[in-house]
């Protein structure tokens, strides 16, 4: 569960992409929450356009930002919290650095390092100083927690498998690890791709206007866990934007299984049932407080409680703000790391396994790294 301090979350941004944006943008539809001191971008005609869209100062280096020298800081320094980075990937290892060296808790952009190479490297240099989260927003949409929620509580026995198809690579992975509870140990995986003819209706940018079928990848991959548990993923292109293609979300246990929204679980010898998770939103015909989700309940108890309500957040900008809070919360002692850097290694790790095994058309096993037991 998110904690929240009274004071708001003071943090500051290297780069100035799409990414950062979402980050940005918490601050700004909450300042009672979030404030972002300043962002790092490489020239000063960059700098120009982010102050004038996003409204915050930036700076041209990661030490004025972490110093507070900031445009209009005034007396007092306007020092970060924390420092989010949303650098391009061959980048983020040697921004993480620059800020451990200068004793700043980072949250890293997924993934925090390019390759297999790239993250052996950049844990045996800031691994062991506990400083790295992972800015891994996928397990903290509403929903996800609330799917969490019921594996905790064991209305569905010992998860045994997770089956996603939603979102890509790490997140997909990240996602599907922590609803298993599974640690960082070696990793059997078999992928194949495949190509086939989908109209892709709208993409990043918006509407597209297509009208015919191009070649989409899907990439199907099972990962084998260890211990009876398992991971199947399946992933089209664009899928996050196509419209065309559902979410699909699958935990099955023990005793039953979470398929979306639907929870089957036993009773007893004789007596199965199916129970929904169900969402409330202000915002419905006659209700005229604004669209919000207010909680997602099951069998008449709330599983999770938006903390947010009044920004007007979609699940996506939802989970962002958990993991700035929940980031937030960590620094000051007051809750137990979000997403710490060995889970988005581990999760990079598998996913440039799966990419490996699809190419070669061979199983992958990967092996325990130094970050295993973290």
């Amino acid at each position: 569960m998110t904690q929240h301090s009274p004071a708001p979350v003071r943090f500051g941004v290297v780069g100035s992409g799409w990414r950062s944006s979402f980050f940005v943008r918490m601050a700004r539809l909450m300042p009672e929450r979030f404030t972002c001191t300043g962002v790092v971008t490489r020239t000063a005609e960059r700098g120009a356009e982010v102050e004038a869209t996003w409204g915050v100062p930036t700076v041209r280096t990661v030490e004025e930002l972490v110093t507070g020298a900031v445009p209009g800081a005034g007396a007092a320094p306007d020092r970060p919290e924390l420092v989010v980075t949303g650098t391009p990937w061959p980048v983020t290892p040697d921004v993480v650095r620059e800020l451990v060296d200068a004793s700043v808790p980072v949250l890293a952009e997924t993934p925090p390092a390019p390759d297999v190479d790239a993250m052996r490297a950049l844990w045996a240099d800031v691994g062991a100083t506990g400083l790295v989260q992972v800015a891994e927003h996928s397990p903290f949409l509403p929903v996800h927690q609330a799917r969490k929620r019921i594996v905790d509580e064991g209305l569905i026995g010992a998860a045994t498998s997770v089956q996603v198809s939603s979102t890509h690579q790490y997140h997909a992975i990240g996602l599907a690890r922590r609803l298993l509870g599974v640690g960082r140990g070696p990793v059997t995986v078999h992928a194949r791709e495949f190509t086939a003819p989908l109209v892709d209706p709208m993409n990043r940018h918006g509407w597209t206007d297509a009208t015919e079928p191009t070649d989409a990848r899907t990439l199907l991959a099972t990962l084998d866990l260890g211990g009876g548990r398992h991971v199947l993923y399946d992933f089209t292109d664009n899928q996050w934007h196509n419209p065309l293609r559902a979410n699909r979300v699958v935990v099955r246990g023990s005793l039953g299984e979470v398929v979306d929204d639907a929870v089957t679980r036993w009773v007893d010898p004789r007596t199965q049932v199916t129970s929904r998770i169900e969402r409330r939103m202000h915002g419905i015909e006659q209700d005229m407080d604004g669209f919000d989700l207010m909680h997602l309940s099951f069998e008449g108890r709330v599983l999770y409680r938006n903390p947010f309500v009044g920004a007007r957040l979609a699940d996506d900008d939802l989970a962002v703000a958990h993991l700035i809070d929940g980031t937030g919360a960590w620094v000051r002692g007051e809750a137990p790391p979000p997403y710490p850097l060995a889970d988005g290694m581990q999760d990079h790790l598998l996913g440039i396994a799966m990419q490996e095994s699809a190419r070669t058309g061979q199983p992958v096993t990967t092996s325990a790294e130094a970050w295993a037991d973290a």
